[in-house]
């Protein structure tokens, strides 16, 4: 039997006036989503329409703190200690929390963004910083990040959940990092060729690397980029070919709980 996957998406990236991505329309293809919180991107009231909009769609609810950098949108690597990110990521959880609350919902996740995830996916003191803010909320939230990272091993030491995630409409270098987007090839535009991708990590856990070759990735969740052009088409496409290969499509608090 193969087993469910959950399909997220990092939206309310706009910010104040400016607005990133067709988040409604995303939205209708994923079961979870991370809502930026107000340092890399978002604001209060974006914060808080986007909450609303999962609720009224029953799509499950995630923090996504970044580093404090709105000019360069959290993909720049900031040199914080461990303990200044678990603040700045305390307050972020902290401030959409009270949001979801306050809208009737509670969050179900935390996915760090851009630079800062991609550090702690290979620093286990960084990665400890993220999940202590996630666990001192104190409401049982899964820590997502790519499987066999510092992410992972944190959580297992410390017993909080943890979600594998891949990319559909990434590339993975032999080591099963991302490849940079700054490398020719490493975002995947084509449809047709992601939903393949993301079919082949859910049901036989493999998935082709840039060069050809390939490496094992079981994913718990996969991530539909939300800013990309076509990205709309591009989830519905992975949707549609997930549910085709029988693929239960769910909210990863569904089995992900400890």
């Amino acid at each position: 039997m193969v087993r469910p996957v959950d399909l997220n998406s990092d939206l309310g990236e706009g910010f104040g006036p400016w607005r990133m991505g067709d988040d409604a329309g995303i939205m209708e293809q994923v079961t979870s989503v991370n809502i930026a919180c107000g340092l890399h991107a978002g604001d209060p009231a974006i914060m808080a329409g986007t909450v609303t909009l999962a609720l009224s769609r029953g799509v499950a609810i995630g923090a996504h703190p970044g580093y404090p950098d709105l000019a360069g949108f959290g993909r720049r690597e900031i040199g914080c200690s461990p303990s200044e990110i678990r603040a700045f990521c305390l307050y972020q959880i902290g401030a959409l929390s009270a949001i979801a609350r306050a809208e009737g919902g509670r969050l179900q996740h935390v996915k760090a963004h851009g630079a800062l995830y991609n550090r702690a996916a290979g620093d286990e003191l960084v990665a400890g910083a993220i999940a202590s803010a996630a666990r001192d909320m104190e409401e049982d939230l899964i820590l997502v990040g790519p499987p066999g990272s510092a992410f992972e091993k944190v959580c297992h030491a410390e017993g909080i959940p943890f979600a594998a995630e891949g990319f559909a409409d990434r590339a993975y270098s032999r080591d099963g990092t991302l490849v940079p987007r700054s490398v020719s090839g490493s975002v995947i535009d084509d449809p047709a060729e992601a939903a393949s991708r993301a079919v082949r990590m859910v049901s036989e856990g493999r998935v082709h690397d840039i060069g050809g070759g390939e490496i094992f990735l079981m994913p718990d969740t996969i991530c539909l980029h939300g800013d990309t052009p076509g990205a709309v088409r591009m989830a519905k496409a992975i949707r549609s070919a997930l549910k085709d290969a029988g693929v239960e499509i769910l909210p990863m608090g569904d089995f992900r709980r400890r």
